[in-house]
């Protein structure tokens, strides 16, 4: 299936279907209307057309104390801005009550891995007609999360992502079984791969989550020659500085050599050499 996105005035990009890599980007967090802008133009200019991605609440945080964002009102009011420049918004809604203001601001309402089997909420992004990127939770197998795609399928909506980012491991780690993206294409849906959640560790700095940043591009080379496709980074210029998740983010600077590869490999992937010159299953 080939699900396409197109802010006003942009570009469209198309996610599945053979289509190239798509690529998903942007902060953790809305940090400041600047920022966020600042974020916008850097990555496009690096990237060409893609999905900008910025939370305008986080409220998964580890602590009470740790920053959430600007808010529903302003963090609309500013993904409403880098829409209206021409780069498709992604933002993620935690409550049924707020997908309807953020269809308004935002093409894609993503579900965040804790709240995929809340039904309600759901329903609620279904119904807005908007893409919904629904990201699989660490508690849940490849083969279960097509039951939430359901859910947003049975409004009439069949605009739908599923993203990996992980299954819990023990305490404080996570691992990515490549079998699972295979698993979860077969549900019909594009799959995208976070590679910047995939190598965060829960909680693992007590008050804060940390992250081994230097295996996001193992993962996500690997996750490209599976055969995802697009891929999901969050991005800072100075990651120590940022917000909210800076330990597991892809620092700005590495994003140019890091996308030129993984495209590499995506091209490759989808290329008919490659595809009728592969070897085939071992027990055929």
């Amino acid at each position: 299936m080939r699900i396409e996105v197109e802010a006003p005035g942009g570009p469209v990009i198309p996610f599945g279907g053979g289509a190239p890599l798509a690529l998903i980007a942007g902060p953790c967090v809305i940090e400041s209307e600047e920022h966020a802008h600042f974020l916008a133009r850097r990555i496009g200019a690096i990237a060409g057309p893609y999905v900008f991605k910025a939370s305008f609440d986080k409220a998964n945080r580890s602590s009470v104390n740790s920053y959430r964002g600007p808010g529903l009102r302003e963090g609309l009011r500013i993904l409403a801005g880098i829409r209206a420049a021409g780069f498709p918004v992604l933002t993620d809604i935690h409550e049924a009550w707020q997908a309807e203001a953020a269809a308004g601001a935002a093409d894609i309402l993503q579900i965040p891995a804790f709240l995929c089997r809340q039904t309600d909420l759901l329903l609620a992004a279904g119904r807005t007609g908007r893409i919904v990127n629904i990201k699989k939770g660490q508690f849940v197998a490849p083969h279960d999360i097509r039951l939430a795609a359901e859910k947003v399928a049975s409004t009439g909506n069949l605009r739908i992502l599923l993203t990996e980012r992980g299954s819990c491991f023990g305490y404080n780690n996570l691992v990515v079984d490549m079998r699972g993206l295979a698993v979860m294409r077969e549900s019909g849906w594009p799959v995208v791969f976070d590679a910047t959640h995939s190598v965060q560790t829960p909680g693992g700095m007590g008050a804060t989550s940390g992250g081994q940043p230097q295996f996001i591009e193992t993962l996500a080379r690997a996750a490209v020659a599976a055969g995802v496709d697009a891929l999901f980074v969050e991005v800072h210029e100075a990651p120590a500085r940022a917000l909210s998740d800076g330990a597991n983010a892809l620092r700005l600077d590495l994003l140019a050599g890091l996308l030129g590869r993984l495209r590499r490999i995506g091209a490759l992937v989808n290329s008919e050499e490659f595809s009728t010159k592969a070897p085939g299953n071992p027990s055929e």
